[in-house]
């Protein structure tokens, strides 16, 4: 591989929020710029909570796609305590819908309608355990007595390890994964539960978003961790285990809701999400490993065909702008205003 040029299988992105109507329009051509396919997270409001309403949403996102570009949207349900064994049946024999959303109540954005507890649907799970429909997990306890830098630790002792020995056989997916905690979870695991890991978990830390002053556009949910959560990931990611793959997580809020006194969770990659990977794996010393992070894991964790199109990425300083339109409003993007060393071709 060059150390000026990448050329890589066009790769897909396993977990991405698009919202709705003009601003989804606003930033979808980010996305399809660079991958092929996304999982959509369902956490609109209301939420998408059944097969029909995916299948709505996705013809939205369709209409929105530039002409010319192929560009396929995979739907995913909004788990409640109200989800039925017919809405599983309904998503599982839909070839638009991928797999199912645990939101814990209270975890994050549009979260108040997610689960309870894991014991409120422990039959929705074992049927979609029957069904091979994956459960993709937004894994953090949302209690206040719960410090925000160990909730995510405190998901997997409290939830995931004992879902794992009540439901072995279910495919999970813990989602935009930050501590080395989940790092060494995720290796004690079977093939059958992977994790995906953020361009800013990858490169940031607690100091980006606190040291000089609070940075508000560093703010996500889960909350950037430290040095050695941050180490751990980069390993997991440029490890070459196929467990792990790439999930944006790119979240887009309007600037003024972003800098406000309470500030929305969420950090908007998706303008130059796969030159901050390049970033991450070369100065690890692993750009070798990073088609098969992008490209060739989380389609062959889904059982979906590996795409055959081709990109490039090329050594080529530019500069990310302060902020792009969002639907009338600006949104303002990770490194808004710092230069970048990678670029995706536009050949």
């Amino acid at each position: 591989m060059s150390h000026t040029r990448i050329d890589m299988t066009r790769p897909d992105d396993w977990h991405l929020h698009l919202r709705d109507g003009e601003r989804m329009a606003a930033v979808l051509r980010h996305t399809t710029r660079q991958f092929a396919r996304a999982i959509v997270m369902p956490n609109l409001n209301p939420p998408i909570r059944t097969a029909e309403m995916a299948l709505e949403y996705r013809d939205r996102i369709l209409a929105a796609v530039e002409p010319g570009t192929d560009f396929q949207p995979l739907m995913t349900l909004y788990l409640t305590d109200a989800t039925t064994p017919a809405d599983i049946d309904e998503a599982a024999a839909s070839e638009h819908v991928v797999a199912c959303k645990l939101y814990p109540a209270g975890s994050t954005t549009n979260s108040d309608a997610g689960v309870s507890s894991l014991k409120a649907i422990y039959p929705i799970l074992q049927h979609m355990a029957t069904k091979n429909l994956p459960l993709l997990v937004h894994g953090e306890v949302p209690e206040a007595r719960v410090d925000v830098f160990e909730r995510e630790a405190a998901f997997i002792d409290r939830v995931m390890v004992p879902l794992r020995e009540l439901l072995p056989e279910l495919r999970i997916v813990l989602e935009h994964i930050t501590t080395a905690e989940a790092v060494h979870f995720v290796n004690d695991q079977e093939e059958n539960v992977a994790a995906t890991i953020t361009p800013q978990h990858l490169l940031l830390t607690c100091n980006d978003l606190l040291a000089g002053g609070l940075r508000p556009h560093h703010y996500c949910v889960p909350v950037l961790k430290s040095r050695n959560d941050r180490k751990a990931l980069v390993e997991a990611a440029t490890s070459g285990d196929p467990r792990y793959f790439l999930g944006t997580d790119s979240a887009p809020h309007a600037r003024h809701e972003k800098e406000a006194s309470c500030g929305c969770a969420g950090i908007f990659s998706a303008h130059a999400a796969l030159e901050f990977y390049a970033e991450v794996f070369e100065a690890a010393g692993a750009l070798g490993q990073l088609e098969a992070f992008a490209s060739f894991n989380g389609a062959d964790f889904y059982g979906l065909p590996r795409n055959t199109e081709k990109i490039a990425l090329e050594k080529e300083r530019w500069t990310v702008p302060e902020d792009y339109d969002f639907a009338g409003d600006r949104l303002v993007p990770l490194r808004a205003g710092k230069t970048l060393k990678w670029h995706l071709s536009d050949d």
